[in-house]
């Protein structure tokens, strides 16, 4: 979209994701890749037999990691834009947990815009909802950034 037509997202309605199901297999390679193996997390027998959650849960770090995706499917790019980059975040809570089969999704409100010459800075209030839960698995307040081709002069 034309910057713009982002400028008018400051403030406004919430933007929604698609639904993302979290499943074992995701969870697994999170895992792996973090060398984080946690039976909550890896082993669904004794997570089933030892927590009170009724089988294994995403890592909470796996749930915030999602948030790039979710936004992907649910904020539009800016016109120009050349890469974005998480610039990082002024508030995480971990509010509930993601069991291994639910399936999530994004909310995302722009609350924040800097401009600068090659660079818009978004800050964004965003929360990852559980599909059939009351309370979302986190929120946050997220900056991210958008580096823009240079103006032409």
């Amino acid at each position: 979209m034309s910057i713009e037509a982002y400028r008018a997202l400051l403030q406004g309605e919430e933007r929604v994701s698609d639904w993302l199901l979290v499943d074992q297999a995701m969870i697994d390679t999170f895992a792996d890749a973090t060398r984080d193996h946690q039976f909550i997390h890896v082993d669904p027998e004794r997570a089933r037999a030892e927590t009170p959650f009724g089988g294994t849960i995403a890592h909470g770090f796996l749930t915030l990691s999602l948030l790039s995706t979710l936004a992907f499917d649910a904020l539009p790019g800016v016109v120009g834009t050349t890469m974005g980059i998480n610039y990082g975040f002024d508030k995480v809570r971990f509010l509930n947990t993601v069991r291994s089969g639910a399936r999530v999704r994004g909310r995302f409100r722009l609350v924040g815009l800097t401009e600068r010459a090659v660079s818009l800075q978004s800050a964004w209030d965003a929360s990852i909802e559980i599909e059939g839960a009351v309370k979302p698995a986190l929120s946050a307040h997220w900056i991210t950034l958008a580096i823009l081709e240079p103006p032409q002069t």
